[in-house]
């Protein structure tokens, strides 16, 4: 199996950074080739120029960092997301990932009888999104409305047709004890370390 990792964290020491080795160790124990675009280290650029729109809709994508990871998407089994929520939604390098590389054409086009959505990458098994945050669940999910499953998971993949959408959140990161934060990087590597 191959796994598509889109990591987005600037900061070495995050928690998210931490979550990343321990999903990659996980999945290497289930025998998973991991693919890590690390769109900070990357330089990925989020930003969509006229250029860039005008490849969005012609099906043409015409930067070279883009057409790359379009041609890694396309041999992933699994993809991960992992981030952090900031002002409860994506980083915007994350939201630009998924204006600029989740493109027509390549990961999804347009239903030939105009209505609704075809999703293009036939080997595409799941989608788990991965977060941190320092709110409370509750508070997200009542007061806030669960921002990212309705933004990542409903409005972009399965609004593509794309099924398995699955969401992990870890809320109050900073708050709670060094002990729980150590439990989560173990448990989490477990869950991977049994992927099919």
């Amino acid at each position: 199996m191959r796994t598509v990792i889109v990591f987005n964290h600037p900061y070495e020491g995050s928690y998210c950074n931490a979550i990343l080795k321990a999903v990659t160790k996980g999945l290497q124990k289930a025998n998973h080739e991991v693919d890590l675009m690390h769109l900070d280290k990357d330089g990925f650029n989020p930003v969509m120029s006229e250029a860039d729109l005008k490849a969005f809709i012609d099906h043409k994508p015409i930067d070279p960092q883009v057409i790359d990871y379009h041609e890694r998407l396309k041999k992933a089994d699994h993809i991960i997301f992992i981030f952090p929520i900031w002002w409860d939604l994506m980083p915007a390098t994350t939201k630009g990932f998924v204006d600029r590389v989740l493109s027509p054409g390549v990961v999804y086009n347009h239903h030939p009888r105009g209505f609704g959505l075809v999703p293009l990458l036939k080997n595409l098994k799941s989608v788990t999104i991965i977060t941190t945050m320092n709110k409370p669940k509750i508070m997200y999910s009542l007061l806030i409305g669960n921002l990212i499953r309705k933004a990542m998971l409903r409005s972009v993949f399965k609004t593509m047709g794309y099924k398995n959408l699955n969401w992990i959140n870890f809320a109050y990161v900073k708050s709670v004890s060094q002990k729980k934060r150590v439990k989560w990087l173990t448990d989490i590597e477990s869950k991977f370390a049994k992927w099919t």
